[in-house]
Protein backbone atom coordinates (compact mmCIF):
# COMPACT_ATOMS: atom_id res chain seq x y z
CA UNK A 1 0.00 0.00 0.00
CA UNK A 2 1.64 3.20 -1.12
CA UNK A 3 0.18 5.23 1.74
CA UNK A 4 1.21 2.78 4.42
CA UNK A 5 4.12 0.62 3.31
CA UNK A 6 5.41 -2.18 5.45
CA UNK A 7 8.58 -4.20 5.42
CA UNK A 8 9.43 -7.34 7.32
CA UNK A 9 11.93 -10.07 7.95
CA UNK A 10 11.54 -13.69 6.75
CA UNK A 11 8.28 -15.53 7.38
CA UNK A 12 7.52 -17.52 10.51
CA UNK A 13 9.37 -20.81 10.55
CA UNK A 14 12.97 -20.45 9.48
CA UNK A 15 13.71 -17.60 11.89
CA UNK A 16 11.58 -15.88 14.51
CA UNK A 17 9.29 -13.40 12.81
CA UNK A 18 10.47 -9.85 13.46
CA UNK A 19 8.15 -6.95 14.03
CA UNK A 20 6.94 -5.14 10.95
CA UNK A 21 7.33 -1.39 10.74
CA UNK A 22 5.11 1.12 9.00
CA UNK A 23 7.26 3.49 6.96
CA UNK A 24 4.79 6.34 7.21
CA UNK A 25 4.19 6.20 10.98
CA UNK A 26 7.34 4.46 12.19
CA UNK A 27 5.19 2.28 14.44
CA UNK A 28 5.82 -1.44 14.87
CA UNK A 29 3.19 -3.38 12.97
CA UNK A 30 1.55 -5.94 15.26
CA UNK A 31 1.35 -9.19 13.28
CA UNK A 32 0.57 -11.92 15.79
CA UNK A 33 0.42 -15.52 14.59
CA UNK A 34 -1.35 -18.53 16.07
CA UNK A 35 1.93 -20.23 17.10
CA UNK A 36 2.53 -17.24 19.37
CA UNK A 37 -0.86 -17.85 20.98
CA UNK A 38 -0.07 -21.51 21.54
CA UNK A 39 3.26 -20.53 23.08
CA UNK A 40 1.63 -17.98 25.42
CA UNK A 41 -1.09 -20.36 26.58
CA UNK A 42 1.40 -23.21 26.98
CA UNK A 43 3.68 -20.95 29.02
CA UNK A 44 0.79 -20.00 31.30
CA UNK A 45 -0.24 -23.64 31.79
CA UNK A 46 3.34 -24.71 32.41
CA UNK A 47 4.15 -22.05 35.01
CA UNK A 48 0.76 -22.53 36.69
CA UNK A 49 1.23 -26.31 36.86
CA UNK A 50 4.77 -25.94 38.15
CA UNK A 51 3.72 -23.42 40.81
CA UNK A 52 0.77 -25.59 41.85
CA UNK A 53 3.01 -28.66 42.14
CA UNK A 54 5.40 -26.78 44.40
CA UNK A 55 2.72 -25.18 46.57
CA UNK A 56 2.13 -28.33 48.60
CA UNK A 57 -1.07 -29.72 50.10
CA UNK A 58 -1.12 -27.23 52.95
CA UNK A 59 -1.49 -24.22 50.65
CA UNK A 60 -4.32 -23.21 48.39
CA UNK A 61 -4.12 -24.30 44.77
CA UNK A 62 -2.71 -21.77 42.32
CA UNK A 63 -5.72 -22.31 40.09
CA UNK A 64 -8.08 -21.62 42.98
CA UNK A 65 -6.29 -18.38 43.79
CA UNK A 66 -6.35 -17.27 40.15
CA UNK A 67 -10.07 -18.00 40.00
CA UNK A 68 -10.70 -16.15 43.27
CA UNK A 69 -9.04 -12.98 42.02
CA UNK A 70 -10.35 -13.19 38.44
CA UNK A 71 -13.31 -10.78 38.97
CA UNK A 72 -11.00 -8.10 40.38
CA UNK A 73 -8.40 -8.70 37.68
CA UNK A 74 -11.13 -8.44 35.06
CA UNK A 75 -12.16 -5.04 36.41
CA UNK A 76 -8.58 -3.84 35.99
CA UNK A 77 -8.43 -5.30 32.50
CA UNK A 78 -11.66 -3.50 31.59
CA UNK A 79 -10.07 -0.25 32.76
CA UNK A 80 -7.19 -0.94 30.33
CA UNK A 81 -9.71 -1.36 27.53
CA UNK A 82 -11.64 1.76 28.57
CA UNK A 83 -8.49 3.89 28.60
CA UNK A 84 -7.43 2.56 25.21
CA UNK A 85 -10.88 3.16 23.68
CA UNK A 86 -11.15 6.74 24.97
CA UNK A 87 -7.56 7.60 24.06
CA UNK A 88 -8.06 6.16 20.58
CA UNK A 89 -11.34 8.03 20.06
CA UNK A 90 -10.07 11.45 21.13
CA UNK A 91 -6.64 10.86 19.59
CA UNK A 92 -8.23 9.98 16.26
CA UNK A 93 -10.35 13.13 16.16
CA UNK A 94 -7.51 15.43 17.17
CA UNK A 95 -4.98 13.55 15.05
CA UNK A 96 -7.15 13.80 11.93
CA UNK A 97 -7.33 17.57 12.36
CA UNK A 98 -3.59 17.75 12.99
CA UNK A 99 -2.90 15.60 9.93
CA UNK A 100 -5.02 17.87 7.74
CA UNK A 101 -3.13 20.84 9.15
CA UNK A 102 0.11 19.22 7.97
CA UNK A 103 -1.02 19.56 4.35
CA UNK A 104 -2.28 23.12 4.78
CA UNK A 105 -1.28 25.67 2.18
CA UNK A 106 -0.43 28.12 4.98
CA UNK A 107 3.27 27.70 5.91
CA UNK A 108 2.84 28.64 9.63
CA UNK A 109 0.02 26.12 10.06
CA UNK A 110 1.87 23.43 8.15
CA UNK A 111 5.15 23.97 10.00
CA UNK A 112 3.55 24.25 13.42
CA UNK A 113 1.47 21.11 13.00
CA UNK A 114 4.49 19.20 11.69
CA UNK A 115 6.60 20.29 14.66
CA UNK A 116 3.90 19.31 17.16
CA UNK A 117 3.46 15.95 15.47
CA UNK A 118 7.18 15.18 15.56
CA UNK A 119 7.59 16.21 19.20
CA UNK A 120 4.68 14.08 20.43
CA UNK A 121 5.41 11.20 18.09
CA UNK A 122 9.03 10.88 19.16
CA UNK A 123 8.50 11.38 22.89
CA UNK A 124 8.47 8.24 25.07
CA UNK A 125 4.91 7.44 26.12
CA UNK A 126 5.89 7.03 29.75
CA UNK A 127 7.51 10.47 29.85
CA UNK A 128 4.37 12.01 28.36
CA UNK A 129 2.20 10.27 30.95
CA UNK A 130 4.43 11.48 33.80
CA UNK A 131 4.20 15.06 32.58
CA UNK A 132 0.42 14.87 32.30
CA UNK A 133 0.02 13.21 35.70
CA UNK A 134 2.00 15.91 37.49
CA UNK A 135 1.03 18.97 35.45
CA UNK A 136 -2.73 18.38 35.27
CA UNK A 137 -4.48 19.19 38.59
CA UNK A 138 -6.45 16.61 40.56
CA UNK A 139 -9.59 18.67 40.12
CA UNK A 140 -10.82 21.66 38.16
CA UNK A 141 -13.31 24.28 39.25
CA UNK A 142 -15.81 25.55 36.71
CA UNK A 143 -17.96 28.24 38.20
CA UNK A 144 -19.08 26.83 41.52
CA UNK A 145 -18.69 23.21 40.47
CA UNK A 146 -15.61 21.18 41.35
CA UNK A 147 -14.89 18.40 38.86
CA UNK A 148 -12.43 15.74 40.06
CA UNK A 149 -9.91 14.30 37.62
CA UNK A 150 -9.07 10.72 38.64
CA UNK A 151 -5.66 9.31 37.81
CA UNK A 152 -7.05 7.07 35.07
CA UNK A 153 -8.53 10.08 33.24
CA UNK A 154 -5.21 11.93 33.36
CA UNK A 155 -3.44 8.78 32.17
CA UNK A 156 -5.93 8.49 29.31
CA UNK A 157 -5.14 12.07 28.29
CA UNK A 158 -1.45 11.15 28.44
CA UNK A 159 -2.07 8.28 26.00
CA UNK A 160 -4.17 10.53 23.76
CA UNK A 161 -1.24 12.80 22.89
CA UNK A 162 1.02 10.19 21.21
CA UNK A 163 -2.03 8.62 19.57
CA UNK A 164 -2.92 12.03 18.15
CA UNK A 165 0.58 12.43 16.72
CA UNK A 166 0.61 8.98 15.13
CA UNK A 167 -2.87 9.39 13.67
CA UNK A 168 -1.68 12.70 12.25
CA UNK A 169 1.09 10.88 10.41
CA UNK A 170 -1.31 8.20 9.22
CA UNK A 171 -3.64 10.84 7.78
CA UNK A 172 -0.81 12.85 6.22
CA UNK A 173 0.79 9.75 4.70
CA UNK A 174 -2.49 8.50 3.27
CA UNK A 175 -3.34 11.84 1.68
CA UNK A 176 0.15 12.22 0.23
CA UNK A 177 -0.10 8.72 -1.25
CA UNK A 178 -2.99 9.72 -3.52
CA UNK A 179 -1.63 10.42 -7.02
CA UNK A 180 -1.34 14.09 -7.98
CA UNK A 181 -3.50 13.37 -11.03
CA UNK A 182 -6.50 13.07 -8.69
CA UNK A 183 -5.99 16.67 -7.56
CA UNK A 184 -5.42 17.85 -11.13
CA UNK A 185 -8.57 16.12 -12.40
CA UNK A 186 -10.64 17.67 -9.60
CA UNK A 187 -9.17 21.10 -10.37
CA UNK A 188 -10.07 20.71 -14.02
CA UNK A 189 -13.68 20.08 -12.95
CA UNK A 190 -13.68 23.34 -10.94
CA UNK A 191 -13.64 21.63 -7.55
CA UNK A 192 -12.31 23.76 -4.71
CA UNK A 193 -9.51 22.40 -2.55
CA UNK A 194 -11.96 21.66 0.26
CA UNK A 195 -14.36 19.85 -2.08
CA UNK A 196 -11.50 17.86 -3.57
CA UNK A 197 -10.27 16.87 -0.13
CA UNK A 198 -13.61 15.82 1.35
CA UNK A 199 -15.32 14.39 -1.73
CA UNK A 200 -12.42 12.75 -3.61
CA UNK A 201 -9.21 12.38 -1.61
CA UNK A 202 -10.34 11.39 1.89
CA UNK A 203 -12.83 8.70 0.71
CA UNK A 204 -9.93 7.03 -1.10
CA UNK A 205 -7.73 7.36 1.99
CA UNK A 206 -10.06 5.54 4.36
CA UNK A 207 -9.02 2.09 3.18
CA UNK A 208 -5.38 3.07 3.39
CA UNK A 209 -5.71 4.48 6.89
CA UNK A 210 -7.77 1.72 8.51
CA UNK A 211 -5.09 -1.03 8.82
CA UNK A 212 -2.43 1.22 10.42
CA UNK A 213 -5.16 2.75 12.60
CA UNK A 214 -6.16 -0.71 13.86
CA UNK A 215 -2.50 -1.52 14.38
CA UNK A 216 -2.06 1.64 16.44
CA UNK A 217 -5.01 0.62 18.60
CA UNK A 218 -3.38 -2.74 19.29
CA UNK A 219 -0.16 -1.02 20.36
CA UNK A 220 -2.10 1.44 22.50
CA UNK A 221 -4.03 -1.33 24.26
CA UNK A 222 -0.79 -3.08 25.17
CA UNK A 223 0.75 0.22 26.19
CA UNK A 224 -1.98 1.07 28.72
CA UNK A 225 -0.20 -1.15 31.25
CA UNK A 226 2.28 1.73 31.61
CA UNK A 227 -0.39 3.43 33.70
CA UNK A 228 0.45 1.10 36.59
CA UNK A 229 3.69 3.03 37.09
CA UNK A 230 1.74 6.17 37.96
CA UNK A 231 -0.67 4.39 40.29
CA UNK A 232 -3.69 3.73 38.09
CA UNK A 233 -5.57 0.63 39.26
CA UNK A 234 -5.43 -1.24 35.97
CA UNK A 235 -4.69 -4.94 35.51
CA UNK A 236 -0.96 -4.96 36.32
CA UNK A 237 -1.48 -2.75 39.36
CA UNK A 238 -4.07 -5.20 40.66
CA UNK A 239 -1.71 -8.11 39.96
CA UNK A 240 0.92 -6.41 42.09
CA UNK A 241 -1.61 -5.82 44.88
CA UNK A 242 -2.76 -9.45 44.72
CA UNK A 243 0.80 -10.71 44.99
CA UNK A 244 1.39 -8.46 47.99
CA UNK A 245 -1.82 -9.72 49.59
CA UNK A 246 -1.18 -13.42 49.02
CA UNK A 247 2.53 -13.21 49.96
CA UNK A 248 3.40 -16.18 47.78
CA UNK A 249 6.36 -15.94 45.45
CA UNK A 250 5.14 -18.95 43.47
CA UNK A 251 2.21 -16.86 42.19
CA UNK A 252 4.44 -14.33 40.42
CA UNK A 253 4.80 -16.08 37.05
CA UNK A 254 1.25 -17.54 36.88
CA UNK A 255 -0.35 -14.16 37.65
CA UNK A 256 1.55 -12.28 34.96
CA UNK A 257 1.10 -15.10 32.46
CA UNK A 258 -2.64 -15.08 33.22
CA UNK A 259 -2.91 -11.40 32.30
CA UNK A 260 -0.72 -11.97 29.24
CA UNK A 261 -3.22 -14.54 27.96
CA UNK A 262 -6.05 -12.03 28.37
CA UNK A 263 -4.26 -9.37 26.35
CA UNK A 264 -3.37 -11.86 23.64
CA UNK A 265 -6.96 -13.11 23.32
CA UNK A 266 -8.16 -9.53 22.92
CA UNK A 267 -5.48 -8.27 20.53
CA UNK A 268 -5.04 -11.37 18.36
CA UNK A 269 -8.36 -10.98 16.43
CA UNK A 270 -7.50 -7.31 15.82
CA UNK A 271 -4.07 -8.31 14.52
CA UNK A 272 -5.54 -10.91 12.17
CA UNK A 273 -8.12 -8.46 10.84
CA UNK A 274 -5.44 -5.80 10.35
CA UNK A 275 -3.21 -8.10 8.28
CA UNK A 276 -6.13 -9.29 6.16
CA UNK A 277 -7.32 -5.76 5.45
CA UNK A 278 -3.79 -4.68 4.62
CA UNK A 279 -3.48 -7.49 2.06
CA UNK A 280 -6.98 -6.97 0.67
CA UNK A 281 -6.68 -3.22 0.25
CA UNK A 282 -3.01 -3.01 -0.66
CA UNK A 283 -2.11 -0.72 -3.52
CA UNK A 284 0.82 -1.69 -5.73
CA UNK A 285 3.40 0.87 -6.61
Amino acid sequence: MSGSRFFSSPRWGSTPRATLFCRDTGLPFVDLRWPAGILIVATFLLVAFNADAQSGAARSSVYAILWKWTPLLFQGFCLNLLMSALAMAFGTILGALLGLAQISLLPPVRTGSWALTQVLRNSPWLVTIFYIMYLVPFEVKIGGTVIPLPDWIKATFGFTLPVMANVSEIVRGAIRSIPATQWEAARSLAFTRRQTLWMIIIPQCLKRMLPPWMNLYSILTMGTVLANIVGVSESLTIVRDVLASERRTDLLMPMYAYILVWFFLYIYPISVATVRLERKWSVKG
